[in-house]
């Protein structure tokens, strides 16, 4: 009886897995059953941390608002300047505030004082 082949088709997904963890350590990018696991593991990790970037972010840019807006040396907080901004209608987002707090701060501070008014 002849000797068959085996045709390319696991092999071929066997490569596209291992080219996924080519840059893991150890067993994690050498065996088949480990690299699936651990490929697994990776993507659940990745996509919690998206999300959970967008709230790190979000946070970092109200802690940056509100130190600027108290540094002003008004009584006048965070809450209240993102109200009085929406009562307004201005639409800016807290990214936009943030920078502007961090790279001209008087620009803020005229922003505070024209919503106040």
């Amino acid at each position: 009886m002849t000797r068959i082949r085996r045709g390319y088709i696991a092999r071929r997904r066997r490569t596209k897995i291992r080219l996924f963890a080519s840059s893991f350590r150890g067993a994690r990018s050498r065996l088949t059953r480990t690299i699936i696991q651990q490929k697994i593991r990776a993507l659940v990790s990745s996509h919690r941390d998206r999300d959970r970037q967008k709230r790190d972010f979000r946070r970092l840019w109200i802690t940056r608002i509100n130190a600027v807006i108290r540094e002003s040396g008004v009584s006048y907080s965070y809450c209240l300047f993102i109200n009085n901004l929406y009562k307004k209608e201005l639409l800016l987002n807290r990214k936009i505030l943030a920078q502007i707090a961090i790279l001209n701060r008087n620009c803020l501070y005229m922003i505070s004082n024209e919503i106040i008014k």
